[in-house]
């Protein structure tokens, strides 16, 4: 379907519609691109600051949120290969942020748990950032949010599947 511009000349409306979702899709993965590296950064300078890796500190926060799992369920929230996950937990034990626990109701597994005195000492660490993103979400309304949600929430789950084929290629 074509319409008259202003000046009389016909326009492609469907031309103009993909030339702009190409324009909005290459600025979105530069946002992404650019709110990656920005985490990164955070998150390894939150890292440096106790003694810990930047995979370290993303593991406590996947047991803090999930709570004691075994090293499979922690190799499958983080998409990590088991043997990495071995010597993350190893790391993470040494200095005193997690603890190997018998399951409860099957003394053969072993769960890693979170030391909450430990990861306490975290926490002050987050708190600006935390504010300020819930400032952030108040210019949003709650359709945004959700449309937002449905972004990350997609995109997370593909970054996970992009890591464990990475992470098969190395077994």
């Amino acid at each position: 379907m074509s319409e008259q511009t202003p000046d009389g000349r016909a326009q492609d409306r469907q031309g103009q519609d993909r030339r702009e979702r190409a324009e909005v899709v290459a600025a979105l993965t530069t946002a992404g691109r650019d709110s990656s590296a920005a985490s990164v950064a955070f998150h390894s300078a939150i890292a440096a600051r106790q003694d810990l890796g930047a995979t370290e500190t993303k593991t406590l926060d996947l047991l803090e949120r999930h709570g004691p799992l075994t090293a499979k369920e922690l190799a499958g929230h983080s998409g990590l290969a088991p043997a990495s996950v071995t010597g993350l937990v190893d790391r993470l034990e040494r200095k005193g942020y997690v603890r190997r626990v018998k399951h409860p109701t099957d003394k053969r597994r072993v769960l890693i748990e979170p030391r909450p005195e430990k990861l306490a000492e975290l926490a002050p660490l987050f708190d600006d950032w935390a504010r300020e993103v819930h400032e952030l979400y108040e210019e949003f309304s709650t359709a945004e949010l959700r449309t937002v949600l449905r972004f990350l929430t997609g995109a997370t789950e593909r970054q996970r599947a992009a890591t464990r084929r990475l992470s098969d290629a190395e077994d």
